[in-house]
């Protein structure tokens, strides 16, 4: 049981590392790369096959850590039992990454990916002397949007998923304070995830929250205070 434990996180570390190194990889180096490159460059780019190969392993990546990561997580409930499993900090830590882990998952796979599958076959079409797909800029925007919240979400994320082991800063108490927290959790995730999935995410008609993710530096910073507010929600609620 030991060994499968250890494969289990071993191999949720391999994908983890993929899917966020690709994450990175788009938000940090690609997206601002193709926004000062001619468009020349970005259709040879993505119609040569450079951006789909790193798709597939961004895409497959995500799912091989959302698999292992669920499997993990439900044998150490089976292991200790529901309750036992929720009355520690180490529960509460690796479940709540887990859950941000999740909702990374699904915009990955029902998002970013039929977003980009847009593009790409728009670009081609370009490159074959056709018309571009009329919504493939539309989509592209919503996709970008859903990386980029993707990236502000693997900060508390990573945070919570190196705490459960190493940074026991809360004891969980109460039944009603652990309700509490499960409201007030996905109130904040619904509102960060509402910003990536409703309402215009063209630039001349973003909101406020999509202009903060405009930016690599926008973005990081919003992650950060993201995890503090989670944080301290759960000091105090926990308290």
């Amino acid at each position: 049981m030991d060994a499968w434990l250890f494969l289990l996180r071993w191999f949720h570390f391999l994908a983890g590392i993929t899917w966020i190194g690709m994450l990175y990889y788009f938000n940090f180096v690609q997206v601002p790369f193709f926004a000062g490159a001619e468009a020349p460059v970005r259709t040879g780019m993505i119609a040569g096959g450079l951006v789909s190969r790193a798709l597939w392993w961004f895409r497959w990546g995500a799912m091989l850590t959302f698999i292992t990561g669920w499997l993990y997580l439900l044998h150490r409930i089976g292991q200790f039992g529901l309750q036992p499993f929720f009355s520690t900090s180490y529960g509460w830590a690796i479940f709540i990454g887990g859950i941000i882990g999740s909702l990374m998952w699904f915009n990955v796979w029902f998002i970013i990916w039929p977003a980009q599958q847009v593009v790409m076959a728009s670009t081609a079409r370009v490159k074959e002397g056709g018309q571009a797909i009329p919504e493939a800029a539309a989509r592209g925007a919503r996709g970008g949007v859903a990386s980029r919240t993707n990236t502000l979400l693997s900060i508390p994320m990573l945070f919570f998923m190196g705490s459960a082991s190493h940074f026991a800063f809360f004891t969980p108490t109460a039944r009603g304070a652990k309700i509490a927290m499960l409201v007030v959790f996905v109130i904040i995730l619904a509102i960060v995830e509402g910003n990536a999935v409703m309402g215009p995410a063209t630039p001349d008609k973003a909101s406020a929250g999509k202009k903060l993710l405009s930016t690599v530096k926008g973005t990081l910073w919003a992650g950060f205070v993201l995890t503090a507010i989670f944080v301290i929600a759960i000091k105090i609620i926990f308290a």
